[in-house]
C-alpha cells in the first residue's frame, strides 16, 4: 500500500471501485440547493437560448429528424401495397425509397436501379468518391475524379500500403457431381487442361488446397474464339488429426451406394459470365458417357471476392481478419509457414497464419472462420467472444464451410450496425456503473437471425514482385459492406477499374478484357468505347476534333505484313482469304494467341519451324537462346540451319512487354512495327540527331489507316516504293495496355505475330555485332496520332515463364 509520510495509513492509490450512487447520496443536499440556485436564476427555463445555440440541435431527434421520422413510419405503412396510393395518399419520394433500399443488407442478391443495372454492396461509398460507369450489367467504379491522373501516387502506395478493390461483380459457378465426371468437363473446356499439371500440383489441387488459372474454351468447337481466363478451386477435403489430407478417390462410395459428390467454383469475369455458364452448363450435359452427371449452378448473389494488393497485405489482414476457432486444414500449412513442425496448431493460427503469410506458398487457398470486425477494439477484454456455436474439435472446422458452398442455403448476414452501437453503449454503461448487469443476450432472436462470425476463403496469387503481395478474399455478400468498412478504416486505399490497369501494367501482368483480344468480351468492350470516343468527339467543333484513329486496332493487317515479307502468296491467294474471312463470323481479332509453351511449340511444329529462333520455356528442356545468341557460325549465309517454313492458317500471337530503349510513352492501340536493320544500327547510336529519327510524313499519318464505308479499318500501302522504304515499316501487332505514367518500369503490354518476332531477331543478330546482341528483339512503336517512331525492346512472356495464365 502506498502511504503519505505526515498522514500514516491514508492511501493515495486510486480506488478499485467507484460507487456513483453512494457519493450522489452523501452529497443530495448540496447538489439540491445547487439545482434551486441555478433554477431561480433561470426561472426554471434549463432550454438554450436559440440565438446562442448554433448546432446544438443536432442531436434533437424531435427536432432535426422529424421529416425523416415520418417518412420512415409512412414507408412501414406501405408494406408492398398500393393500398395508400389509392386512397389518395402523398406517396413516398424517390429519395426516401432509394435510402431505405440502399441500407438494406439482404442475404443474397444484389440491389437494381429502374433498368436493372445492378449495384454493388459497397455503392453508396464508391458513388461519393469515385467516378460510376455503367457496364457489364453493374455499376462499377471507374476511378477518381479528374482527368484520370494520380498514376504516380497510385503507384507509391502499392509498394508502401495496401489497395483493395471490391471484385463483386465477379460471379461464381459451382460444379457439382462425381470427381472423375468433373475432371472430364474440366478437360473439356480449360486450357490448359488440370489433367496436364504435374502430379503434385493435381493432387494439392484436388484436394483443395490449391487453386488454378486456365483460360475457359466452348467444349467441342475449337473454331469459337476462347471465353475469359478463370480461376477454379475444389471444396477441400476433410483431414485427420495430424493436418493430412484425407484421400477421395472416385472408387469410394457414400450411404447411398453411389460415388462420393465433390463440388469446384469456377471464378469468371462479369464480361463473360453468361457466355462462361453457358459453355460451362454444355459441357456438364455433353457427359453422356458416365453414369452419373455433373451440374452446374450459379453462385451469383451470393458469394462476392474482394482483391487485395500492396507490400503490407499481410498487416493488414493480421488487424481484421481474426479466426475464430483453430482449423486443422490450416495446421500443416502453419507449421511451414513457422518452420516449427512441433507447433501447437490452436495457438498457431492466430500467431502465424498472418505473421509469416509471405512465406505461403502460391496459389494457397486458406480456410477460416473470422470473428465479425466491427467487434474488435482495442478494449479486447471488455468483448465478450461469441465461441459457443463454433466447432470445438479440429476435425470439424472443415464442415463448418458446408454452409458456404451449399448453394440452397445462405450464410447468415452480420448483426445490423445499430444493434452493435446499442451493445456497446450498455457495455460502457456497465462499465461505469450506470447500467444493469446483462445476464444474458439482451435478443434471443436477433442471435438466432444474424451471426457474429464468417466464413471465408483467402486465396493467395503469385508474386510477380517481391515486395508486391496480390490476394483474393472470397465471403458471403451481405459481409462485403462489413470488411470493406474496416479495411478502409485501417488504412487500405480503394481503387477502381483504371486504377486496377495500372497496377495490372506495372506488374506485368494481362488485365481482362483488354489484354485478351481474342475474346468475344474483348470485341463488346472494344465497341462500347468507340462508341464513347466518337460520342465525346461529337460534342466538339469540328476544328477542334482529334484525328480519328481505329478502335479496336485493325489486327488483320498483320496477314499483309506476313505476305509482304514471305513475298511468295500472290493476288489469288490474298483473295482466297478475303473470302475466308467474309464467310467466317465476323470478328474482330483473326488468329491465335499462345498462353503456353506447349501451345507455342505446337505452333512452331505445325509450320515446321521448329528451327525458328523463338525459345519457349519448357519444363524439363534446356533453354538455348542464349547459346545461339553467342554462336557466331549458325547465321552465316551457307548455313542451312535455318529452313523456310510454311505459312500457317491461322496467325500465331505471343504476348510481349514492350520497354523504350530512350524515350517514348507508348499508349494503348498503338501499332508495332518492324525496323530495318539500318534503323536499328542508327537508333541505337549514342550520336543520334533530331534528323537521324525516323518518322513517316503528316499527310501520311491520317492514310496510314483507312476506314471503309462499312465502317471497318485497313491498312492503306503507299504507291510510291521508294517513300515506303523510307519511312514506311509494317505492322507486327498492338499494344493493349498503355505506359503507365510515374512508373519506374515504363512497359507495355503488347501482342505480335510469333513468326514474324523470329524474322526480326535473325535479321538482327545477323547485322549487329556479337557484344551487341540481346535476348529482346527490337521494335518500332508508334502512337495511332503520332508521326514518330520510337524504338523499343520485345520480351517475349513465354520466353521467360512455362505458362501466361495468370492475369488480374
Amino acid at each position: 500500500m502506498v502511504t503519505n509520510g505526515s498522514k500514516s495509513g491514508v492511501s493515495l492509490a486510486a480506488p478499485h471501485e467507484l460507487n456513483v450512487w453512494r457519493f450522489v447520496e452523501s452529497r443530495a443536499s448540496e447538489l439540491e440547493s445547487l439545482h434551486s440556485v441555478v433554477s431561480d436564476r433561470l426561472d426554471n427555463n434549463f432550454r438554450s437560448q436559440r440565438n446562442k445555440r448554433r448546432r446544438t440541435t443536432g442531436h434533437d431527434n424531435r427536432v432535426a429528424k422529424k421529416k425523416f421520422k415520418r417518412r420512415r413510419i409512412e414507408v412501414g405503412k406501405i408494406g408492398g401495397t398500393d393500398d395508400s396510393v389509392s386512397k389518395g395518399e402523398k406517396k413516398i419520394s424517390r429519395r426516401a425509397r432509394r435510402n431505405i433500399e440502399l441500407k438494406k443488407n439482404l442475404p443474397n442478391g444484389f440491389s437494381t436501379s429502374g433498368d436493372g443495372t445492378k449495384r454493388l454492396r459497397t455503392h453508396v461509398w464508391h458513388a461519393k468518391r469515385f467516378t460510376m460507369k455503367k457496364i457489364w450489367g453493374f455499376y462499377v467504379p471507374l476511378g477518381l475524379h479528374g482527368r484520370g491522373r494520380g498514376s504516380r501516387a497510385l503507384l507509391k502506395k502499392l509498394k508502401q500500403g495496401v489497395l483493395v478493390h471490391d471484385a463483386s461483380y465477379y460471379g461464381s459457378v459451382q460444379l457439382e457431381g462425381p470427381e472423375d465426371t468433373l475432371m472430364s468437363v474440366l478437360s473439356s473446356v480449360l486450357v490448359p487442361s488440370p489433367s496436364a499439371s504435374p502430379e503434385e500440383t493435381s493432387r494439392d489441387i484436388l484436394a483443395g488446397v490449391v487453386f488454378g488459372t486456365a483460360m475457359l474454351h466452348h467444349a467441342g468447337k475449337p473454331s469459337l474464339p476462347p471465353i475469359a481466363p478463370v480461376t477454379y478451386l475444389w471444396q477441400r477435403v476433410p483431414t485427420n488429426v495430424e493436418g493430412h489430407h484425407n484421400d477421395v478417390c472416385d472408387g469410394e462410395k457414400n450411404n447411398d451406394g453411389g460415388p462420393i459428390t465433390r463440388q469446384l467454383w469456377v471464378w469468371i469475369h462479369a464480361a463473360a459470365f453468361q457466355e462462361a455458364y453457358d459453355a460451362l452448363d454444355s459441357a456438364c450435359q455433353g457427359q453422356t458417357g458416365t453414369s452419373y452427371s455433373a451440374r452446374c449452378v450459379s453462385r451469383e448473389g451470393q458469394l462476392a471476392k474482394l482483391e487485395l494488393m500492396g507490400s503490407k497485405v499481410f498487416q493488414l489482414l493480421q488487424k481484421t481478419l481474426i479466426p475464430a476457432s483453430s482449423n486443422s486444414a490450416n495446421s500443416l500449412l502453419l507449421k511451414k509457414c513457422s518452420g516449427d513442425e512441433n507447433a501447437n496448431p490452436s495457438e498457431s493460427v492466430k500467431s502465424s497464419v498472418f505473421e509469416n503469410g509471405n512465406q505461403i506458398s502460391s496459389s494457397a487457398v486458406v480456410s477460416l472462420v473470422v470473428k465479425d470486425p466491427r467487434a474488435l477494439s482495442n478494449e479486447e477484454g471488455q468483448i465478450k467472444e461469441e465461441t459457443a456455436s463454433l466447432p470445438k474439435h479440429e476435425t470439424e472446422c472443415v464442415f463448418e464451410f458446408s454452409e458456404l458452398w451449399d448453394a440452397s442455403k445462405s450464410v447468415k448476414p452480420p448483426m445490423e450496425v445499430s444493434v452493435l452501437c446499442m451493445e456497446k453503449h450498455n457495455r460502457h454503461n456497465e462499465f461505469i456503473r450506470l447500467g444493469r448487469k446483462s445476464s444474458g443476450p439482451q435478443n434471443a432472436s436477433i442471435d438466432g437471425e444474424y451471426s457474429r462470425v464468417c466464413p471465408v476463403l483467402l486465396l493467395k496469387h503469385e508474386d510477380s514482385e517481391e515486395s508486391v503481395t496480390r490476394c483474393s478474399v472470397i465471403l458471403p455478400l451481405s459481409w462485403v459492406k462489413t470488411f470493406w468498412i474496416t479495411f478502409m478504416s485501417n488504412g487500405a486505399h480503394a481503387i477502381g477499374l483504371r486504377e486496377k490497369q495500372w497496377v495490372a501494367s506495372e506488374m506485368g501482368l494481362p488485365y481482362f478484357p483488354s489484354d485478351f483480344p481474342d475474346g468475344n468480351a474483348y470485341s463488346r468492350f472494344m465497341a462500347m468505347e468507340s462508341d464513347e470516343t466518337n460520342h465525346k468527339a461529337n460534342l466538339l467543333p469540328s476544328s477542334k476534333r482529334p484525328p480519328q484513329v481505329p478502335i479496336p486496332p485493325p489486327w488483320d493487317c498483320v496477314h499483309l505484313t506476313l505476305e509482304q515479307r514471305s513475298s511468295k502468296t500472290g493476288k489469288s491467294n490474298s483473295q482466297t482469304d478475303d473470302e475466308k474471312i467474309d464467310t467466317e463470323k465476323e470478328r474482330i481479332f483473326e488468329g491465335t494467341i499462345a498462353r503456353t509453351s506447349c501451345m507455342l511449340s505446337e505452333f512452331l511444329r505445325n509450320i515446321s519451324g521448329e528451327n525458328l529462333l523463338l525459345f519457349p520455356k519448357i519444363p524439363g528442356q534446356k533453354n538455348c537462346l542464349y547459346k545461339f545468341m553467342r554462336d557466331k557460325e549458325f547465321l552465316e549465309p551457307d548455313n542451312t540451319v535455318m529452313s523456310e517454313v510454311k505459312r500457317a492458317e491461322t496467325l500465331c500471337y505471343v504476348r510481349v512487354l514492350l520497354r523504350a530503349c530512350k524515350e517514348g510513352a507508348f499508349e494503348q492501340g498503338a501499332v508495332v512495327c518492324a525496323p530495318h536493320a539500318a534503323d536499328v544500327m542508327s537508333l541505337t547510336a549514342s550520336s543520334e540527331s533530331d534528323d537521324q529519327r525516323l518518322q513517316i510524313p503528316q499527310a501520311s499519318q491520317k492514310s496510314y489507316f483507312k476506314q471503309l464505308p462499312s465502317g471497318k479499318w485497313e491498312l492503306e500501302i503507299p504507291d510510291d516504293e521508294e517513300a515506303t522504304d523510307k519511312s514506311y515499316r509494317w505492322p507486327v501487332g498492338f499494344i493493349t495496355t498503355g505506359f503507365v505514367r510515374g512508373s519506374k518500369k515504363a512497359t507495355s503490354v503488347a501482342f505480335c505475330e510469333a513468326s514474324l518476332l523470329s524474322s526480326l531477331r535473325r535479321e538482327q543478330w545477323k547485322a549487329l555485332p556479337l557484344k551487341r546482341r540481346k535476348k529482346e528483339i527490337y521494335v518500332l512503336v508508334r502512337n495511332m496520332r503520332s508521326t514518330a517512331y520510337r524504338l523499343a525492346l520485345a520480351t517475349i512472356v513465354l520466353e521467360q515463364h512455362e505458362e501466361d495464365a495468370a492475369f488480374i
